[in-house]
C-alpha cells in the first residue's frame, strides 16, 4: 500500500477574488467545477423535493452541487441497495457533484429518541422504530459507499442555548469523533485506491493514469462550540490540526438568536484556513447567505427554498411572499418582476394562488422551482459582485430593497 501515491485532496480550491473578507473562488471536483460562494439545494432522500434533476441542470437553475443526507439514505433504501445500484450518483441519476452530510445533526434532532455515548449514537428509526446505531466509522463506511465528492466528519451538535460546560463536552466529543472519522475515511480511501490500481492493471490502463483521477472523496471537518467564541476557536484549531480538505461551521441556526450566529461567523471565518473551502451548514435565508458571505463563507445549504415553496411561500427580491393571501386572488404580476426564472416568465400570482388553494401538487412544484432559482441566482449575482469589486454596494442595495417589502 505504501507505494500508492494519493493526492492530498480529491478536490482543488482556489480563491480568485476578494472584497474585504468576502471571497469568490473555484472548487474543482472530479465531476466538474463549482463557483463559490455556492448554495447547495438539499436532496435529503436522494431528491431535491419538488424538482426534477433536468430542471436543476437546466440554464434556469444550473445547480452544480446538491446535498444528500446520510441518515435518511442509510435507513432507506439502505447502503446495500445503493451499493448494488453503483453508488449514489447512479442510483439517483445525478451526474454532477454531491456533498453528503454525516447524519450527526439528524440524529441529534431526534431528541429523546436517541442516546449519545463515546462510541456513537443509539436511536430509534423514525421510519419503523427499529433500534439503530451510528458511529464515526459507520458514517464513513456509508458515505464511502455513496461515493459523493465531499463527505462530512461525524459530529455531535450542541443546542444553541447550551451552557459552557455542555458546549465543551459536545465539542470534545466532536473532536474525538473527528479523529475517528479521519482514520476510518483514510482507510476506505486507501482501499478504494488499491482497487482502482488493480482494475487499471486488469484493463491494461496505465497505473499513473488511474491515480491521476482519484476516486477518493474529500472529507470536511466540522467546528462546534455553540455560541461560545473561545470554544469555537479551540475547536477550529484542533480540527485543523487533524487535517481536512475543507472546514464547516456546524451547530448554528439551532435556536440561538441571529445576532449571535453572525457574531460566531464573523469571529470564526477569518481564522479558518484561507486555502480551504468554508462551509456554513444549514443556513439560511438569502439575506443570511449574503451576510455570511460578507464574513468569509464559501458554501451553504438549507431546506428553506423547497420547504417554504411547498407551504406556499416565495422568496423574492422584496422579501417573502405568501401566495395564500387573498390580496393575490386576481394579481396578474409574477411572483417577482425582477426574477427571470421560467415560473415568473409564465405564471401569475393569481394562478399560483388558485393552484395552492385547490390542493394541486403543481403549486408546490412551481413555487419550489422559483425559490431554488432565486437562491441560485442570488449567489450568481453575489459572485459577480465580488469579482467586480462591487459587493459592498450590492449588499447595501439588496438589503434596502428587501426592507421595502410588498406593502
Amino acid at each position: 500500500m505504501s507505494s500508492l501515491q494519493f493526492p492530498v485532496s480529491s478536490l482543488c480550491f482556489e480563491v480568485i477574488a476578494k472584497d474585504g473578507e468576502t471571497r469568490a473562488g473555484v472548487l474543482t471536483t472530479r465531476r466538474g467545477v463549482i463557483e463559490t460562494p455556492v448554495f447547495m439545494p438539499v436532496g435529503t432522500a436522494g431528491t431535491v423535493k419538488g424538482i426534477r434533476f433536468e430542471e436543476l441542470e437546466s440554464p434556469d437553475l444550473d445547480a452544480q452541487i446538491i446535498l444528500g443526507n446520510t441518515y435518511h439514505l442509510w435507513l432507506r433504501p439502505g447502503i446495500e441497495t445503493i451499493k448494488a445500484c453503483g453508488g449514489l450518483h447512479k442510483f439517483i441519476g445525478w451526474d454532477r457533484a454531491i456533498l453528503t452530510d454525516s447524519g450527526g445533526f439528524q440524529v441529534w434532532s431526534l431528541g429523546e429518541l436517541r442516546k449519545i455515548t463515546e462510541e456513537g449514537t443509539e436511536f430509534r428509526s423514525h421510519i419503523d422504530g427499529a433500534l439503530c446505531f451510528l458511529s464515526p466509522e459507520i458514517s464513513m463506511e456509508v458515505q464511502a459507499a455513496f461515493g459523493a465528492e465531499i463527505a462530512m466528519a461525524f459530529d455531535e451538535c450542541a443546542p444553541g442555548e447550551a451552557t459552557y460546560d455542555e458546549a465543551r463536552r459536545s465539542m470534545e466529543l466532536t473532536l474525538r469523533w473527528a479523529k475517528r472519522s479521519r482514520v476510518a475515511f483514510d482507510r476506505y480511501r486507501t482501499a478504494r485506491g488499491s482497487e482502482r490500481v488493480i482494475a487499471g492493471r486488469d484493463s491494461g490502463e496505465p497505473q499513473a493514469r488511474m491515480l491521476a483521477l482519484p476516486e477518493s472523496q474529500a472529507l470536511f471537518g466540522i467546528v462546534q462550540g455553540a455560541s461560545h467564541l473561545d470554544l469555537r476557536r479551540e475547536s477550529l484549531k484542533r480540527i485543523v490540526e487533524i487535517g481536512f480538505d475543507g472546514y464547516a461551521i456546524g451547530g448554528l441556526s439551532v435556536g440561538e438568536d441571529k445576532p449571535v450566529m453572525f457574531e460566531v461567523i464573523e469571529d470564526l471565518a477569518p481564522r479558518m484556513p484561507a486555502d480551504k473551502p468554508r462551509y456554513l451548514m444549514g443556513v439560511g435565508t438569502p439575506q443570511d447567505l449574503i451576510e455570511a458571505v460578507a464574513r468569509g463563507i464559501d458554501m451553504f445549504d438549507c431546506v428553506l427554498p423547497t420547504r417554504n415553496g411547498r407551504n406556499g411561500q416565495a422568496f423574492t427580491s422584496r422579501g417573502k411572499l405568501n401566495i395564500k393571501n387573498a390580496r393575490y386572488a386576481q394579481d396578474q404580476q409574477p411572483l417577482d418582476e425582477a426574477c427571470g426564472c421560467s415560473v415568473c416568465r409564465r405564471h401569475s400570482r393569481a394562478f399560483l394562488r388558485h393552484l395552492f388553494l385547490s390542493g394541486e401538487m403543481l403549486a408546490g412544484i412551481l413555487l419550489t422551482h422559483h425559490n431554488v432559482a432565486f437562491f441560485l441566482d442570488t449567489m450568481r449575482t453575489v459572485r459577480q459582485a465580488i469579482r467586480s469589486g462591487k459587493f459592498t454596494k450590492f449588499r447595501r442595495e439588496y438589503t434596502e430593497q428587501l426592507s421595502s417589502g410588498w406593502e
